[in-house]
């Protein structure tokens, strides 16, 4: 159906496993959705305006927000990154994240948003858990309104229900405070505060916080993380951990 696809024959080996796939009888090959779903992430393209080359947008669009709501791309994001990980000679599970947050301007589509008074951006933050390899742990998406303390509490709940085996978290100066003795007293993990570097010829930046930043800097080569365009939160993560799968799908293949 379409020419030129976005996914290998291994990439696609590699993600085919972990989508549902019910025995019921579905006009289009589950590939050709996941290559369309992709296609939105990686240019930013409207679901209306999907090319007539993929399947109608209404049947694409079912599948994202089918999978969104039951958390398969968090799962599956969860499954891929585990791979690399066992592939670089790393536990499965990891024991340090590092979280920083990313302000991002919405569109007029509307949805909950605030104003980050320190950035000045009317809008939302991504908040990521990564690994130290920079691979996406978890993501939160909330108003921009919410402080960095505040949001990283709730990303740390979201990470302490669904990863086991913590006990580091590096964070900046923004979670120095409330955030740090929230996590320390609630979770047990030991927060580790890395201020930015003052020697500029290091880019200002501590190596465990380039980590998360190198990974935020990713999100630049997908459109569709440009500007938040979803009207959920809960579409605004699955398009995080869509770009992510796409990261760890393709570190995959090459390994």
């Amino acid at each position: 159906m379409v020419q030129k696809t976005l996914l290998t024959d291994s990439e696609w080996q590699i993600i085919e496993k972990h989508i549902p796939n019910n025995t019921r009888k579905r006009k289009y090959p589950l590939r050709i959705i996941v290559e369309a779903i992709f296609y939105i992430v990686r240019t930013g393209c409207q679901w209306r305006n999907l090319p007539a080359t993929y399947p109608p947008w209404e049947s694409v669009y079912y599948y994202f927000s089918e999978w969104r709501d039951k958390d398969i791309f968090e799962h599956i994001n969860d499954m891929l990154r585990e791979q690399v990980r066992k592939c670089t000679g790393r536990n499965a599970s990891c024991s340090t994240v590092i979280i920083d947050s990313q302000s991002v301007k919405t569109t007029r589509r509307g949805g909950l948003r605030g104003i980050d008074g320190n950035k000045k951006i009317k809008g939302r933050k991504r908040h990521i858990a990564v690994d130290t390899q920079g691979n996406v742990v978890s993501c939160l998406v909330h108003p921009a309104n919410i402080h960095d303390a505040n949001g990283g509490k709730l990303l740390m709940r979201q990470v302490h229900e669904n990863i086991h085996g913590i006990k580091v978290v590096f964070a900046d100066n923004a979670y120095r405070k409330s955030f740090k003795e929230y996590v320390t007293k609630t979770f047990g993990y030991r927060v580790e505060i890395t201020p930015r570097i003052a020697d500029v010829a290091k880019n200002g930046v501590s190596p465990k916080r380039w980590v998360v930043e190198r990974t935020i800097a990713w999100m630049e080569s997908f459109r569709r993380l440009a500007k938040d365009y979803e009207y959920l939160l809960e579409s605004s993560q699955a398009m995080v951990y869509l770009m992510s799968i796409s990261l760890l799908v393709n570190k995959l293949s090459n390994s």
